[in-house]
């Protein structure tokens, strides 16, 4: 046994069984492979095109579903901005700390901290967070405009970063001044997804429903945000944004092994160390949304206001009116399968199924055998899938796979999710010509109008294991099924090209200064 009393008792507290404790150590131990790629998915293999004429028709579709109050929107974002600013802050937490003139040196001679402070100093004017930025200077005793001429870096960045400033480098990346708007106005990632929501989800009432998942000792002034920024967009458009907060469950939060021993990783005083599972930990709070409709998508991926986030809702549309049109003929068929008993009735079935990216075995059972087979089949959550051309950002995108029992789909593949000691399935992944930029609508209720369980359609196998550090020790570290990779492979996958100009995700501060992010008249 991997685990005495007070081991029990620590992962009782956190709703975590032995058994599933021993499970995520078999997992560490003996990875597991959870099937192989097979191909990319391209334009007419896998993904679909859709022409101007078949886009409205959707865009129709989608609207009448949202006036009825089915769509909603899931934006995680629970992920904190430091990564945002991780080559300022190795800076910043130098010591001594450099000098004006250190940084020139430095930045001459190709040091990338140095020429990022320096590089942030003369962008400084168009940054959204820069007014915010002088004040805290001036409450400093400095001058952000003198300092920015010096190249005296160092105090701009501990206004910028530090505690006793602004703090950006500890708050969630949804919670970061975004956007400059004409008149000074500053928006955070929260505000413009509320903003691009009630482009496509108001229901005839005028209410737009989003959630968001947030760390739990940043969950009050996300509320605080959100209640702030409904007010704003209540003054100025019909609409109200009806706005929900939930936290990864501790529940989720899985063991790490030590590499040195092959058991559980320990803090130092002899507790298991316990991490969160990954953002596929995620598939509980979109469980406990109960939702019908739901758009999913990443909280920095989103653009400010005006014709570039109109695109993206025509597209947020499209996506959703095909998602209806889709779930609606397979609960036909289904509703239908189950009553009559007609050979061509069952091909059209099955002929479907395979629209949905999960080809059918070649064998030929029985019919009664085949009919039960697609019966099954057409009981599952859906999801549509927007995809990019790829334009070389870091990420997953679309392939055919074969599990290990042989099943063939359409997936969402991580990097991560692909053996780096196999070149051959390194050159299929690298081969991909699209990429996934989270950009989902998914059908979560099957045809008695009740919840999926959406544990059912989870791949186990398909964890994550990463090796990282904890006070300067290594370890394997366990994350669930991605929450649209594994997390989903059960479900339904349809994937449609969108423009490569509806993805403008923020990695790094200097992603705020591309021109997809400097809002028009700012």
């Amino acid at each position: 046994m991997s685990f005495g009393e007070a081991d029990r008792r620590q992962l009782s507290e956190r709703g975590i069984g032995e058994a599933e404790a021993e499970r995520q150590l078999a997992l560490l131990r003996q990875p597991p492979q959870p099937f192989r790629l097979l191909r990319p998915c391209t334009p007419g293999d896998g993904i679909r095109v859709l022409g101007e004429e078949a886009a409205e028709g959707l865009v129709t579709d989608q609207g009448d579903a949202a006036a009825a109050g089915r769509f909603g929107k899931l934006v995680p974002a629970s992920g904190a901005a430091t990564r945002m600013f991780r080559t300022l802050l190795e800076l910043l937490q130098e010591d001594p700390p450099p000098s004006a003139e250190q940084l020139a040196r430095r930045a001459g001679a190709g040091d990338g901290p140095a020429g990022d402070a320096l590089r942030l100093l003369a962008e400084l004017p168009r940054v959204p967070f820069r007014d915010a930025l002088a004040a805290a200077c001036a409450a400093r005793g400095s001058d952000l405009d003198t300092l920015r001429e010096r190249g005296d870096a160092v105090p701009v960045l501990a206004a910028l970063l530090g505690p006793e400033g602004l703090g950006l480098a500890d708050l969630p990346k949804g919670l970061v001044p975004f956007h400059r708007h004409p008149g000074g106005e500053v928006r955070t990632p929260l505000e413009e997804h509320l903003v691009e929501g009630a482009g496509y989800l108001a229901d005839g009432r005028g209410a737009c429903r989003l959630h968001f998942t947030v760390p739990p000792e940043h969950r009050e002034r996300f509320r605080a945000e959100a209640q702030a920024a409904s007010a704003r967009i209540a003054a100025r458009r019909e609409v109200r944004c009806e706005v929900g907060l939930s936290v990864q469950e501790p529940s989720t939060d899985t063991l790490a092994l030590d590499p040195d021993t092959g058991e559980p990783f320990r803090d130092d005083d002899g507790t298991l160390l316990l991490r969160p599972g990954g953002h596929g930990a995620l598939l509980h709070n979109l469980q406990a949304l109960g939702g019908d409709l739901l758009y999913l998508k990443n909280i920095d991926n989103v653009l400010p206001e005006g014709p570039a986030q109109a695109a993206v809702a025509h597209w947020q549309r499209v996506l959703g009116g095909l998602l209806v049109r889709l779930e609606a003929r397979a609960r036909e068929l289904r509703r239908r399968l189950a009553g009559e008993d007609s050979r061509q009735l069952l091909i059209a079935a099955e002929s479907f199924v395979e629209e949905l990216g999960r080809p059918l075995p070649g064998h030929d059972p029985s019919p009664a055998a085949r009919r039960r087979r697609v019966l099954d089949l057409l009981d599952r959550p859906l999801r549509v899938c927007g995809v990019v051309p790829n334009a070389g950002e870091p990420g997953g995108g679309p392939f055919w796979v074969r599990r290990p029992d042989g099943e063939i789909s359409v997936q969402i593949v991580e990097r991560a999710e692909v053996p780096g000691d196999d070149e051959e399935q390194a050159a299929v992944f690298a081969s991909s010509t699209h990429f996934n930029p989270v950009q989902l609508a998914c059908a979560l209720r099957d045809a008695d109008g009740l919840p999926y369980e959406l544990d059912r359609f989870v791949d186990p196998r398909a964890v994550f294991i990463a090796r990282k550090s904890h006070q300067g020790r290594p370890l394997l570290a366990l994350e669930r099924p991605g929450l649209w990779n594994g997390a989903m492979a059960g479900w339904h996958t349809v994937f449609v090209e969108v423009p490569g100009d509806t993805f403008a995700p923020v990695k790094t501060v200097f992603d705020l200064l591309r021109p997809a992010h400097q809002a028009a008249g700012s």
